[in-house]
């Protein structure tokens, strides 16, 4: 088993949690953003980052009016996305020594 195929199933926990939280969708409501804020907490996304991550979620909600579990997902991938993006994607190994973090999911080998 290849290192992407390791990757994508430690992966499946957390698309299974967020497909749970949205099977049973209702409504867009307070109920909702919580479940959403455990489900990335518990992704390892990082207390501050999720809080963040979902107080922006808040707002694009109430200023859009989103209603529809496709714009909730769509808000909250474009959200995630923002705080992925990353300035200078090169890398610069011209410094000796050079450091290069490799982040990983936790019970992948």
């Amino acid at each position: 088993m290849g290192f992407f195929e390791k990757l994508k199933q430690g992966l499946e926990k957390t698309k299974d949690s967020f497909n749970n939280i949205f099977s049973g969708f209702r409504k867009v409501d307070e109920s909702l953003l919580e479940e959403l804020e455990e489900a990335l907490i518990m992704s390892d996304v990082g207390m501050d980052t999720a809080l963040d991550i979902i107080s922006k979620l808040r707002e694009r909600i109430k200023k859009e009016k989103i209603e529809d579990e496709e714009q909730v997902k769509q808000a909250l991938r474009e959200e995630i996305e923002k705080i992925l993006e990353v300035e200078g994607k090169e890398l610069n190994l011209k410094t000796k020594p050079s450091v290069i973090l490799v982040v990983g999911v936790n019970g992948v080998r």
